[in-house]
């Protein structure tokens, strides 16, 4: 929204002067979202999902402000990785996403999909209860072949559930509503200090874990070139941080390696969007689907022959994107110490102004009152789900993927006829299949073993 309400001044700007302010946007915008998911519990954007599963708790716990410092410096290094690796191979990023058709982001559907049932380590049957619910909600309106499901005769529906809203909703408002019988977020006094030397000491403490923010940032890259990657990007890097650890049960409890693990994917799936966009000319999301506009407001269309006639404008935007992370250090420091605050405002305060944000959100961002009205529906599916023990972001992770996932299956279909041999052909569909084994694999494996020593 922030870069498409800026569209009007692109115009009197320069092609790549243009480009690095929609991107410094792009880049602000991605660490803002992950502020209310570890404040409030509630994600700016889907793509900040994960980071309210650990967030959230540290800021219960009175360490809000580590909490936004492995943030901070988590999306840092993301995108630093991500950029790196386009910095060198960017023109190879841009040959694997023209090879990556409907089998490949089916089986990275898929692979989202499995995460649902982790998303809730105690009830391995609500959490698929719930994550099957958005899926069922996510196939409202029209179908990939054109017909026309579960809108219950309302217009407003043939273009399906508006997520954003619904997401504000489940979170958001169910949220306010579980925290407004409370006098405040963080209830101890001593706990609400703000200390700007706790956020830097978490920003340099988040360097201890490596191998956290490589995957993260590799995975981030990897899934950002598909469309609708940078949503699911950070649930699977983080699902993947907790099955490679050797304590898993203490995510969700509030350990920095879940921030970290969500924050670098999130970040670096901004590499990934842009290599898409630049080198292909296709946007993989509403950010950059705005930037494809500013293209043609320049004359200039993006894809191979933009890659071959303006690799000077590409190499530009690649460091101006690095330049922007050390930026970010400093801009989202001054920013998170300010905010960091909000945990001592009373809680009757800061729910109506928190839910008259969200609801005005809402309205922006579908133009009319069904953004409202399906704010305000599925906050109360949010309070149910709390209510009775079930996961809401399992049910979120289901209707974020519904659409890609229906879409992906048909074209699938239609390519092989069906017939499982055409894998066959694909390569890269079969080294994503081994990883989809393997993350099962894994952990089958080590409770097997773990079982066998308890025995011995």
């Amino acid at each position: 929204m922030a870069i498409a309400l800026c569209l009007p001044f692109l115009p009197y700007m320069d092609f790549l002067s243009a480009l690095i302010f929609m991107t410094a946007m792009y880049t602000g915008s991605l660490f803002g979202v992950a502020i209310p998911a570890i404040l409030l519990n509630i994600p700016g954007s889907p793509a900040a999902v994960a980071t309210t599963f650990d967030g959230f708790p540290m800021t219960q716990a009175g360490r809000h402000d580590e909490a936004l410092g492995y943030a901070l410096a988590a999306s840092i290094i993301g995108q630093v990785v991500a950029y790196v690796i386009l910095l060198f191979l960017v023109q190879s990023v841009a040959e694997v996403a023209l090879k990556l058709g409907p089998p490949e982001m089916s089986i990275v559907a898929i692979w989202g999909l499995t995460l649902i049932a982790g998303l809730r380590g105690r009830h391995f049957s609500r959490g698929l209860v719930a994550g099957l619910f958005g899926l069922l909600i996510g196939t409202i309106g029209l179908s990939a072949r054109g017909n026309i499901r579960g809108t219950m005769g309302f217009d407003v529906l043939l273009d399906g559930i508006p997520v954003i809203p619904a997401v504000i909703g489940m979170f958001a408002a169910s949220e306010l509503l579980n925290l407004a019988a409370k006098g405040q977020i963080v209830k101890d006094t001593k706990l609400q200090q703000v200390r700007i030397g706790r956020i830097v000491g978490a920003a340099f403490a988040t360097l201890r874990y490596p191998m956290t923010l490589l995957r993260g940032s590799i995975l981030g890259v990897i899934v950002g070139i598909l469309p609708g990657g940078h949503a699911i990007a950070n649930v699977l890097s983080y699902s993947e941080a907790k099955r490679t650890a050797k304590d898993p049960e203490k995510f969700g409890r509030g350990d920095p390696r879940g921030i970290i693990a969500a924050e670098a994917a999130n970040a670096s799936s901004e590499g990934g969007s842009m290599a898409t966009l630049l080198a292909l000319g296709i946007p993989t999301g509403g950010a950059t689907a705005v930037m494809l506009v500013a293209f043609d407001m320049h004359n200039i269309t993006g894809g191979p022959q933009f890659m071959h006639d303006h690799k000077d404008l590409v190499y530009a935007v690649i460091l101006s994107n690095l330049a922007q992370a050390i930026i970010l250090f400093f801009v989202g420091l001054a920013f998170v110490f300010g905010a960091v605050h909000v945990v001592k405002v009373p809680m009757r305060i800061l729910a109506p102004m928190v839910l008259s944000l969200s609801i005005i959100g809402s309205y922006l961002i579908t133009s009319s009152l069904v953004g409202p009205i399906t704010l305000c529906v599925f906050s109360i599916f949010g309070w149910l789900l709390h209510r009775f023990d079930y996961p809401v972001a399992a049910t979120v992770v289901g209707l974020l993927l519904a659409r890609l996932t229906e879409g992906a299956f048909l074209r699938t279909y239609q390519m092989s006829g069906g017939h499982l041999s055409f894998l066959l052909e694909r390569p890269i569909a079969m080294g994503l299949l081994a990883l989809l084994a393997i993350s099962f694999l894994v952990p089958l494996l080590r409770n097997t073993g773990n079982a066998a020593s308890l025995n011995h």
